[in-house]
């Protein structure tokens, strides 16, 4: 895969016009900027917070924490436009870590200020990619939450950047720190599963993916900075809600396809090597909470995956999320002619294999996986709001090892490009109603 994703990035930065010359070094694992600075083990890593989000107190510094004494970090500042964000960073950080750390009105001031080496980023979904652009610019290594970009604009924009600037980029995608996903991604590569024929996943909740209620009626213009917000998308009227609930609201997030989708398409990538569909269409709308929204609350999208020049060989996705009935909950189910492999029970059976009786009726050769379960593949949830769960932590610490050694992370930026083109290709099919295919040497998506 690592061969396939670093010739895939060397094709879009020649037809792109970006410079190689640091992507020699890369394919390495290192850039000359990148090499340069390498952290010597006793010097203690420095990094700020980029956006005190609920997601940041839950998961990811519990994660950082697990790993901060071990792997000497800490953290020395926060950077939040709302005032608020700002105090309780600096609380619930003293709480827990005993350290009082530097607050900055916006990224601008935190990047004038001395002693930074790294940044934590997670804020609102739009906001992801160039965040990540302005830490590596400024010469920062970066954990930037998922989903990586939300246009094709700014995802080229922060895959130039790092590959420029050769800094050490994390991506959110954590399940490809995870043990059994490791798993199942050798276990597919080995051949012993066959030809992936169907990939089946569902993402099901029963809320209407709004948590911050009391917060639309507290928070006040004054007190934050909309404009800042708002960075490269039109520039509107103030709305509490799209601060608060971006998640509900296009262009500030895809809804489904970022929050969710871009976990489980990601699988995908990474255990057939592929970088994106080959065309999907899509369908849904908002059938439940009426509330104002734009994204939709349900949606299905069909996938179809295989050799962009050979059309014969290929198998099809299905994803499908709904916020209105949580049965099902979360599945990824992959299916070959031999069985399948459930990544919520991590167990690889022969259920729905090519049966003796079948074979038989057909003149064929029965086709059936042995029972298994996934080597080292300890039970993990796969879901949302998990705190600091066993995923995010080793993902994180992932991360931070990667800043020591200048390797490539488990989810590098080229991983979140690719996750990107699908989510923008899926946004694009459920807005149009038309099937939607990608030009790569163009980089582009096509409609109809």
């Amino acid at each position: 895969m690592e061969n396939k994703l670093e010739n895939s990035r060397r094709d879009f930065i020649k037809k792109a016009s970006i410079g190689v010359g640091a992507l020699s070094l890369g394919a390495m694992g290192f850039s000359a900027k990148s090499y340069a600075r390498i952290i010597g083990a006793n010097d203690r890593v420095q990094v700020g917070i980029v956006g005190f989000s609920s997601r940041f107190k839950s998961s990811l510094l519990p994660s950082f924490m697990n790993h901060a004494k071990e792997l000497n970090f800490e953290f020395v500042a926060v950077s939040d436009i709302w005032n608020r964000r700002r105090d309780e960073a600096e609380a619930f950080v003293k709480e827990k870590t005993g350290q009082t750390i530097r607050k900055f009105r916006n990224n601008d001031e935190l990047y004038a200020s001395k002693d930074l080496d790294a940044v934590v980023i997670s804020t609102a979904d739009f906001q992801h990619a160039l965040m990540g652009v302005e830490a590596v610019r400024n010469g920062k290594d970066a954990y930037v939450e998922k989903p990586m970009a939300e246009t094709l604009e700014d995802a080229k924009a922060i895959l130039k950047a790092v590959n420029e600037t050769g800094k050490i980029v994390q991506i959110g995608s954590q399940r490809r720190s995870a043990p059994n996903y490791i798993a199942a991604n050798e276990y597919i590569r080995s051949g012993k599963f066959g030809d992936i024929t169907m990939v089946e996943m569902c993402w099901n909740v029963n809320q209407p993916g709004r948590w911050r209620v009391p917060l639309v009626k507290e928070i006040r213009q004054e007190d934050t900075d909309w404009n800042r917000f708002l960075m490269n998308r039109p520039k509107v009227a103030w709305d509490p809600r799209k601060y608060l609930e971006f998640r509900l609201f296009w262009p500030y997030s895809s809804g489904i396809p970022g929050q969710w989708m871009s976990h489980q398409i990601d699988t995908v990538h990474w255990f057939t090597g592929l970088d994106h569909p080959r065309s999907v269409s899509a369908n849904g709308g908002i059938y439940m909470w009426k509330d104002g929204r734009t994204n939709a609350d349900t949606m299905t999208a069909v996938f179809d995956y295989g050799p962009q020049k050979d059309m014969s060989k290929g198998f099809q996705v299905v994803f499908s999320s709904r916020f209105h009935n949580s049965a099902g909950e979360t599945k990824e189910l992959y299916y070959s002619n031999g069985g399948m492999i459930n990544l919520d029970t991590n167990k690889i059976t022969p259920e729905g294999g090519l049966s003796a009786r079948m074979a038989a009726e057909m003149n064929m050769k029965p086709n059936l996986l042995e029972p298994a379960t996934l080597a080292n593949a300890a039970k993990m949830e796969t879901g949302a709001n998990t705190g600091g769960d066993q995923m995010t932590s080793l993902h994180m610490r992932n991360w931070m090892e990667c800043v020591r050694s200048r390797k490539t992370p488990n989810a590098s930026v080229v991983a979140g490009y690719n996750h990107s083109v699908a989510n923008i290709m899926t946004r694009t099919a459920l807005e149009t109603g038309k099937r939607v295919t990608f030009n790569d040497a163009k980089q582009q998506v096509v409609i109809g």
